[in-house]
């Protein structure tokens, strides 16, 4: 009994702090994001996507990470997003709570993690989720928005998408890619003269966020 409580006064907290940032959630969103650490928690015990520690600091390290991007735009409804090298789901999950009317497409090589994030999915009951086991140069589609969190340098991930973007923008910035990534990108990023840094701590006081941003890099239509 005294293990339940604390374990509900953990959700709390962890809610707690994705409320403070976003505090215009839905019933069903709230029961959805308080879902996601028992259903990590579970299928992480099984198949290992996340690391141990991080399982703690799921909320903070991961889910309101991935919200960063959701600081930066607001997806309207019908949009659709790529969410490249998605790992156990990240940013992708936690987007799709928040934008329930965007379509998402979660991609990933590696199976077992693809595995998990239809898992998770299914759980949370999210119909705007697809999940596949792919690599990002063998997708035939075309989004609003690219996201990801770091999975390779930027020059790279240009490559892997670069005719993945849709012409139309509908969003206050034009389609392109939308990524998480922490440090110093001077260098990684001098080739790109359009792209744009938005820092964390300008929106989560955390310190885990001191140097994380959300760069965004519009991306031309190629026919």
């Amino acid at each position: 009994y005294h293990i339940k409580i604390v374990f509900l006064q953990k959700i709390n907290k962890n809610l707690e702090l994705i409320l403070k940032y976003f505090p215009d959630l839905t019933p069903l969103q709230i029961e959805q994001f308080t879902k996601l650490y028992d259903l990590y928690k579970d299928w992480n015990s099984k198949i290992n996507v996340i690391s141990r520690k991080d399982i703690d600091e799921l909320y903070s390290r991961h889910v309101l990470h991935s919200l960063g991007i959701a600081k930066v735009i607001q997806f309207n409804p019908g949009a659709k997003v790529l969410d490249v090298g998605t790992g156990g789901g990240f940013p992708g999950i936690p987007l799709a709570i928040l934008f329930p009317e965007t379509q998402f497409y979660l991609i990933d090589i590696i199976a077992k993690k693809i595995k998990v994030v239809n898992e998770v999915a299914q759980g949370l009951g999210l119909k705007n989720v697809r999940a596949e086991q792919k690599r990002a140069e063998l997708v035939k589609e075309e989004f609003d928005f690219i996201v990801s969190r770091a999975v390779t340098n930027m020059p790279d991930f240009v490559k892997w998408i670069k005719d993945k973007t849709k012409k139309n923008s509908t969003h206050e910035l034009k389609n392109g890619i939308l990524y998480l990534k922490g440090g110093d990108l001077t260098e990684e990023l001098a080739a790109y003269k359009t792209v744009q840094l938005f820092d964390l701590p300008d929106f989560f006081e955390e310190e885990f966020f001191e140097t994380k941003k959300v760069v965004y890099l519009p991306l031309k239509y190629k026919s």
